[in-house]
């Protein structure tokens, strides 16, 4: 039994490798087929496609002449249909320019209506050209102009009804010396200075000249702004240390500044801050080419007299002008450093206006104790040779501190501690220019 079971199984085995042998063989044949029925399309294919391909060949070989002959009858027939379009479009022309030329009144006609679009096309040019400068000249800005009480453009849009009110003259005037405490003599001239400068303006006369000389913050600028708005005039201010970086364009911009000048209906006072940095001496200053052309426009500008506007220089170096500048003006005032009573009425002006509300109209006034007039006093004896600009930020300060405390509240310690900080902090500046001035002298040398 053991040889019989080995012998079946050895049968079984060759069975199953004749078996797989059949397998593979019947593979390989269906490989073979699936080839040549991929190869046998392949040149079907290709044969159908030349086939094809030569038919059309010989397609378009027989109907070349056919279609060649079509072309050439459209573009016969185009040509015809243009070149009768081009004759009676022309004939047509001719016939309606002959009728026109033979009618004298269609000529006249037409004549007239050509003149009247050609001129209302030039005055429609011309006037928006001429509307432009006038509103450029009346609304506009130069742009050497930093502060100006005239309308322009962009006032209009933010405060209309004050706009109005000053384009029609409806304004108050002002005291000139408002928020001013000078000495005595010198409120006396410059009183003086005030009235005769109203008094000008109402009678059209022409303006004098003004030049304002003195130490920083003693009210230059302040006494030009109240001296125009009390005698009814416009003000602009300029500085002259704006005028160097315009480079070549600085002469454009002095012409355009003096032309919106002189549009002033109501006069205008132009005030020249820092005028020295601009109108120096043209023989002892060494001075750019474009600077001396500016120079010699704006005294071109300024040689005649005028009532359109009134200049009003305002310089800390009035040696350093040139001597035509000083040639054309008329007075010249002094502002010096205020004196003791000065600084005790400017230190009680400002306590009123920052400490106490008053005119200020501070929302929370602040409590002061321990302060009285003695002590007022005493701070104006303390603050020998400051400025009024200087006297104004020291009471700031006061306002300052006080507004540090819980209660809003400044006693006497506090104010001459804020006294004495502002003082050491003045001589410390004063210090750095000193310092300053010794190293040019010795970078001259």
């Amino acid at each position: 039994m053991g040889d019989q079971l080995n012998a079946q199984k050895q049968m079984q085995e060759q069975a199953l490798v004749k078996q797989q042998e059949q397998v593979e063989r019947a593979e390989r044949e269906r490989r073979k087929t699936l080839e040549y029925e991929a190869k046998l399309r392949e040149k079907t294919e290709a044969a159908k496609a030349l086939a094809e391909t030569k038919g059309r060949i010989e397609q378009e070989r027989a109907n070349h002449d056919l279609i060649l002959e079509k072309a050439k009858l459209e573009a016969t027939e185009y040509r015809e249909t243009v070149l009768k379009s081009i004759k009676d479009g022309g004939e047509m022309i001719g016939n309606g320019l002959k009728d026109f030329l033979t009618d004298r009144e269609k000529l006249q006609n037409t004549a007239a209506a050509v003149t009247a679009i050609g001129l209302g096309l030039y005055t429609a040019k011309v006037g928006t050209g001429v509307a432009g400068r006038f509103i450029e000249s009346r609304l506009g800005k130069p742009s050497l102009v930093r502060e100006t009480s005239r309308v322009t453009v962009s006032m209009l849009g933010r405060q209309p009804v004050q706009s109005f009110k000053r384009i029609f003259g409806i304004s108050n005037s002002t005291d000139t010396m408002k928020g001013l405490v000078l000495e005595e003599s010198l409120s006396k001239q410059l009183n003086s200075v005030a009235l005769a400068t109203a008094n000008t303006k109402k009678n059209r006369a022409p303006f004098r000249h003004l030049m304002l000389h003195g130490p920083p913050g003693t009210g230059k600028t302040l006494f030009a702004k109240n001296l125009a708005k009390n005698s009814g005039l416009e003000y602009a201010i300029l500085t002259g240390g704006d005028v160097a970086p315009l480079g070549r364009d600085g002469v454009t911009e002095i012409h355009k500044l003096f032309d919106w000048a002189n549009t002033s209906r109501r006069g205008l006072l132009l005030f020249v801050d820092e005028a020295d940095a601009f109108l120096r001496n043209r023989d002892t200053e060494v001075i750019s080419e474009d600077i001396r052309n500016a120079l010699n426009a704006f005294l071109y500008r300024t040689g005649t007299e005028t009532d359109k506007f009134m200049m009003v220089y305002a310089s800390n170096k009035p040696s350093q002008f040139d001597g035509a500048i000083t040639d054309r003006t008329d007075e010249i005032v002094e502002f010096k450093l205020p004196g003791m009573e000065e600084r005790r009425g400017m230190i009680e002006m400002y306590v009123e206006k920052y400490l106490k509300g008053g005119a200020g109209g501070w929302s929370k006034e602040i409590k002061m104790e321990g302060i009285d007039e003695g002590e007022l006093q005493k701070c104006a004896e303390l603050t020998e040779g400051w400025s009024g600009r200087e006297l104004a930020k020291l009471a700031i300060a006061w306002q300052s501190s006080a507004y540090g405390t819980a209660d809003a509240t400044i006693d006497r310690k506090m104010l001459f501690e804020v006294v004495e900080r502002h003082s050491k902090g003045k001589q410390l500046k004063e210090s750095w220019l000193s310092e300053a001035k010794a190293n040019a002298i010795v970078g001259e040398s």
